[in-house]
């Protein structure tokens, strides 16, 4: 009886806040263009899902007092990582931060320009950052940090994976200065067999030369080797196979821990935040297919084009969808949901496996179409700080049904978690 009194009144709070929320009518979620239907601001859902009584709340605690949240992720061993950038003029200061699943800090450490992290089935830990190539420090790369026993307080650097050495196709090639310095490693995923992609920007993307493009994806195998490229994606236009200016990265596999029903695909996600170039397609999926002379080819996911009103009525591939995407993560679990952060629309946006914006309906529910859940906005005035509001959000991440948001401006992780999952 205890149990369905707290189930009602879990699901009956879930229903104020939703009806409350609905009635103020500021519709926000772009920087410069107040009318925006996508994503809303604190106050204010999209009123076409109030009758379904889907959405997502906060879960509380939020993690406070982070300074500049760049990513965040919860690793196999179920601790929650978070990247802060404490100084933006000095990369000494990059910290992570490790929470553990009651939003309380275990251990800290600082990592050289850190960004990005992420987390194999080994409980090993890789973190982008840069590193200094001489002992006066005055020139610093791009670097992949590898190590292990991170939870425990007591870190064992195992390996760097250093630009530009890391890259085979490289090997006979010298430092190329100033555009060397400009190569930065953006997004981090593992795979189910603890491969290791990497992804890479950088100022030289001529496809005929013997050296790969800078804008693109590394492959790593489990012992830090250069296995691979994704040398069939576009590094300067773009298309529904281009990886300029990648910004966030991921796999489809990912923690918990288990011993079957992880995937085992090679696909992945990426998105594109660059800003110098007009990009129509700026989520993307990426399919990996296995040829018996090129090994594996990376392409477009042709797919997500299948724009089916009776299903959805907002898709991931629309044209010029997204502004700034940050980051991207794919749920590993039955749903599949993906979730992508823009820190230009100041907002968190919700799609199917097959690119459908929103969640799947009740089982008892009238609507037959997808729901939109996406949400966000900074407010009024820009400055908006309530538990819907977001200011330039980056890192984004999924586990156990929750969400979790590096709500960057406002220094703080949010947790959020459908409704709809709470009963």
């Amino acid at each position: 009886m205890y149990q369905i009194k707290v189930k009602w009144v879990l699901s009956s709070l879930a229903l104020a806040l939703v009806l409350m929320l609905n009635q103020s009518c500021s519709l926000l979620g772009d920087k410069k263009n107040k009318t925006v239907d996508d994503v809303f601001a604190q106050g204010s859902i999209d009123p076409n899902l109030v009758p379904n009584n889907v959405s997502y709340v906060p879960l509380y605690p939020f993690i406070s007092n982070v300074r500049n949240p760049l990513d965040v992720f919860v690793g196999y061993d179920e601790l929650i990582y978070v990247v802060v950038d404490n100084d933006e003029n000095n990369i000494n200061d990059n910290e992570v931060l490790m929470y553990d699943q009651k939003m309380t800090l275990v251990y800290r450490i600082n990592i050289t320009g850190a960004t990005d992290i992420t987390q194999d089935r080994r409980l090993h830990t890789y973190i982008a950052g840069r590193y200094y190539t001489d002992a006066s420090k005055t020139v610093n790369l791009a670097g992949v940090y590898h190590v292990n026993l991170l939870a425990q307080g007591t870190p064992n650097f195992i390996d760097t994976i250093k630009h530009y050495t890391c890259d085979e196709s490289r090997s006979n090639t010298s430092f190329r200065g100033a555009d060397d310095i400009a190569v930065e490693f953006t997004g981090l995923a593992t795979l189910w067999d603890n491969t290791l992609y990497v992804a890479r920007t950088g100022p030289r993307n001529d496809q005929t030369g013997i050296a790969r493009p800078d804008n693109g994806v590394l492959v790593f195998n489990a012992d830090g080797l250069n296995i691979g490229f994704t040398t069939h994606l576009n590094p300067n236009q773009s298309s529904l196979k281009s990886c300029v200016g990648i910004s966030g990265l991921a796999s489809l596999a990912g923690p918990p821990q288990r011993l079957s029903g992880i995937s085992t695909s090679k696909n992945f996600f990426i998105t594109l935040a660059d800003q110098n170039v007009n990009l129509e397609y700026r989520a993307l999926s990426i399919v990996a297919t296995e040829d018996p002379d090129q090994g594996t080819i990376y392409g477009e996911n042709s797919a997500f084009l299948n724009f089916d009103v009776t299903k959805a009525d907002r898709f991931m591939y629309e044209s010029f969808r997204f502004k700034k995407p940050e980051d991207i993560y794919v749920a590993p679990d039955a749903s599949g949901y993906i979730f992508v952060t823009d820190s230009e629309k100041d907002s968190v946006f919700i799609f199917t496996n097959v690119g459908y914006e929103g969640v799947n309906p009740p089982a008892n529910s009238s609507v037959k179409k997808q729901i939109i859940v996406s949400f966000g906005g900074s407010g009024a005035d820009g400055n908006g700080s309530g538990p819907f509001n977001l200011i330039n959000p980056t890192g984004i991440c999924y586990f156990n049904r929750n969400v979790l948001v590096c709500d960057k401006g406002n220094n703080r992780i949010c947790r959020y978690r459908l409704n709809t999952d709470l009963q």
